[in-house]
């Protein structure tokens, strides 16, 4: 079986994270979340994919390769301009020809039963079916109308308050039958504002399969947080791992990698996973709910709580990092306070007793300098100034 892998959004609303990446190789529990995607895909049976690439798509062509770590078969098509979701699909149409084939957001986190999708669309007479699932806030999502037969009679995009009529929301995951192509421009052409509006106003049937599971988008930093933390209540093992500890505290499921060092006097609790060559302080407090990458060092006393930390990450003695994600080769310094919802971009220097406040984000290259209280984002405009959808 087929699947198209859509790749070629810029990520924006996923800043200061995405300047070096796109956003399918933001990394959750130290690993690009597309990674996991495709192994889902070729545990279902899709071992054919083609992926549409646009924005640093050179990056996820040198992780994926030729998919075969993956147990795929991976091909690739990149995007000379935006062409929305159903262009960039038409354009990877030489690989999608002779057999239905499933749709899908490079950015999701999911648990679906695709195969199930899969023939539920075979037993239907549609070009196309939408993955569906209930949601809390539809004015984020389009949403759908669906009688007993399974036949979606309403949809649209992104409600206004007074729009709602539904909570079933479309997860952006489509079967699709070759034919499906014909109706596709090869320009910019979205499937939710623009295809599936023409298909309902011709009276083509489009049918919608309800998901069970998990599914989300790493569209921003809390949905991101929130699909990690899911990764990390999915951590099977008590402990695993290979690691030197003097008088910790330690309490699974974890996982550490190789060659860990925990300091005297150290608690580590409760779904937490920390990458090869760390070394955590004595006296620190990590976890619940934490991932921590390579070669970091966590100093002395201090404290990480529901956080995720990238690669070559140092923090100070007597810190405290809350709800915080910090990007790769970043610095803070002693006694500093991030507060919650908190993001920093690659290669910030952070001196010594700064406290940032909730929900500020740091782009790369900054310096906070000692003693600063960062109440509002710092912005590098040599990197990019939009955090808005692109």
């Amino acid at each position: 079986m087929k699947a198209c892998i859509m790749c070629g959004g810029e990520g924006t609303r996923m800043r200061p994270l995405t300047f070096e990446r796109p956003k399918p190789c933001i990394p959750i529990l130290n690993k690009p979340s597309i990674g996991y995607l495709c192994e889902h895909l070729s545990i279902s049976g899709f071992n054919e994919i083609v992926l549409t690439l646009k924005y640093l798509g050179n990056k996820i062509e040198e992780y994926i390769r030729d998919g075969s770590i993956f147990g795929v078969r991976a091909n690739y098509v990149y995007e000379k301009e935006k062409l929305g979701t159903a262009g960039s699909v038409k354009n990877s149409e030489r690989y999608l020809k002779d057999e239905p084939f499933l749709v899908i957001g490079g950015d999701h986190v999911l648990d679906f039963d695709l195969r199930e999708m899969y023939q539920f669309h075979k037993d239907h007479e549609g070009m196309i079916t939408m993955g569906l699932m209930p949601v809390d806030n539809p004015q984020k999502y389009g949403i759908v109308d669906i009688n007993m037969y399974n036949k979606i009679q309403r949809f649209i995009e992104k409600p206004k308050q007074d729009q709602i009529f539904s909570n079933i929301a479309n997860t952006g995951i489509y079967v699709c039958n070759p034919e499906l192509l014909e109706w596709i421009p090869s320009r910019q052409y979205d499937f939710a504002k623009d295809l599936f509006p023409r298909l309902l106003q011709e009276k083509e049937p489009i049918y919608g399969w309800m998901a069970e599971g998990y599914w989300t988008d790493i569209g921003d930093p809390i949905e991101y947080m929130a699909a990690t933390r899911w990764k990390l209540d999915n951590l099977s093992k008590e402990i695993e791992g290979q690691f030197y500890s003097k008088n910790a505290s330690l309490n699974g499921p974890m996982i550490f990698k190789h060659s860990i060092t925990i300091g005297s006097n150290s608690s580590i609790a409760d779904h937490v996973i920390i990458g090869e060559n760390t070394k955590i302080g004595d006296n620190v407090l990590i976890g619940p709910y934490t991932s921590i990458g390579r070669n970091c060092l966590i100093g002395d006393s201090s404290k990480i709580l529901s956080s995720y930390i990238y690669d070559e990450v140092q923090i100070g003695k007597g810190s405290l990092v809350s709800s915080a994600i910090i990007d790769n080769n970043t610095n803070i310094g002693e006694d500093c306070t991030l507060e919650s919802g908190v993001v920093i971009g690659p290669r910030v220097m952070i001196q010594n007793e700064v406290i940032v406040n909730s929900d500020v984000r740091i782009w790369p290259e900054a310096v906070l300098k000692s003693g600063d209280c960062v109440k509002k984002s710092l912005i590098n405009e040599k990197f990019g100034i939009s955090v808005e959808r692109s």
